[in-house]
């Protein structure tokens, strides 16, 4: 109604507005999706040209200022709809990411949580079966409602795995994967049904492409980091942290030119992706991965896990974060740890870490631990945070 034309995707996923947003000459693109919200939720992810973020620093708040002064002159003319479809180059795209004859025999439990990635999965086996390569797809809540029968698609949440690691056990699969409603976060289980912490993912991601591509830049967020750092190093790679968030890991990565970008929250970010996060890329490098080195998922991240075991994301709700964050500070004080306020604030004691940062849009405080392969210190320390976060 503005003049502004328009190409209509249909249901997608927000990568696949990403992708249309760098693939074709347009000057940005819109994803209509609540991701992992409740149902009665509704939003917008918007990008510009090359699909560069538009956040509150770059725009959104241009944009809210120009809604809420409504002074829109009539166009000269009415913009021209049209229905159209980048999916075929999508699916190209992602799987340009693998070697497919080096796929082996697989069974895949594949969760859409009932929202918009079945249509994609459906597409990535219609390939698969033309080019011969033996993958089986278990499909779980896989037809788009937006109702959500079975519960909100966000298997960061331990009540909504079961169904996932469910179908893993029962139908003896190599691996698990779960995605929230909008796809662009994907969730791995190992062939026991055991749910992955994105942030050992990270590690193997960073492995995998430093393995084809030594020397490069890996960008990581604050929260946890010694296993990725770790891996980075050994493997040649340099390790850049970010402050956590699309908006500020895509601008690092593009200043950094890194390959890669991960975060333990299960976003993961690709340069030949326009610097964007890809819910769908992550598990088909992890399928080629374990069909390489001959290893269930539960193998290649045995020894990691073992070396740096973490707390997993806690949620804790408060009723004034800042002055939370400044008692757990003084607290420690005595023990004279390295401090670092990228995100949040992070406490380093050399044999064990933290991260705590408050919730942009919750009243909430997100508390990460981890240690160098000390289980129990893990647990006292979880303990020891919780008893100060409910004071």
């Amino acid at each position: 109604d503005s003049g502004t034309d328009v190409l209509d995707l249909g249901m997608t996923g927000t990568e696949e507005v990403y992708f249309a947003s760098f693939h074709l000459d347009v000057d940005g693109g819109i994803e209509v999706t609540a991701s992992h919200n409740p149902l009665d939720f509704n939003g917008m992810k918007l990008v510009g040209r090359e699909a560069r973020p538009i956040s509150g620093d770059t725009g959104l708040y241009e944009i809210k200022r120009l809604a809420e002064e409504n002074n829109f002159s009539a166009p000269i003319k009415i913009g021209r709809l049209e229905q159209y479809s980048t999916q075929n180059d999508y699916i190209n795209h992602i799987l340009s990411y693998i070697n497919l004859p080096r796929i082996k025999a697989l069974k895949l439990v594949v969760n859409a949580g009932n929202g918009a990635a079945g249509h994609i999965i459906n597409a990535i086996e219609e390939k698969l079966q033309q080019a011969k390569v033996s993958v089986e797809f278990i499909k779980v809540h896989h037809e788009a409602d937006g109702t959500f029968p079975n519960g909100i698609p966000n298997p960061l949440l331990p009540e909504n795995r079961e169904s996932t690691a469910r179908a893993v056990r029962e139908h003896n699969a190599d691996i698990g994967i779960a995605w929230d409603g909008d796809f662009d976060r994907c969730f791995m289980f190992d062939e026991n049904g055991e749910f992955i912490e994105g942030y050992y993912i990270v590690g193997l991601l960073a492995e995998a492409f430093l393995a084809k591509n030594p020397g490069e830049k890996i960008i990581h967020d604050p929260r946890l980091t010694w296993n990725t750092i770790d891996i980075v190093k050994k493997a040649g790679g340099i390790p850049i942290q970010s402050k956590t968030g699309h908006a500020f890991i895509k601008e690092r990565m593009r200043i950094e030119n890194a390959i890669y970008g991960g975060e333990m929250s299960a976003h993961h970010y690709f340069r030949d992706f326009g610097y964007c996060d890809s819910g769908m890329i992550p598990w088909l490098l992890i399928v080629e991965l374990i069909s390489v080195k001959k290893k269930r998922l539960s193998e290649l991240l045995e020894e990691r896990i073992k070396a740096f075991p973490c707390s997993g994301e806690i949620n804790t709700t408060v009723k004034n974060a800042e002055a939370t964050l400044l008692k757990i500070r003084d607290h420690f004080s005595e023990d004279k740890p390295t401090v670092d306020v990228t995100d949040g604030v992070s406490l380093d004691f050399g044999s064990w870490r933290t991260n705590i940062r408050t919730s942009n849009t919750e009243p909430l405080l997100r508390l990460n631990v981890e240690t160098k392969s000390n289980r129990d210190l893990l647990r006292k320390k979880v303990q020891e945070i919780s008893r100060i976060l409910k004071i």
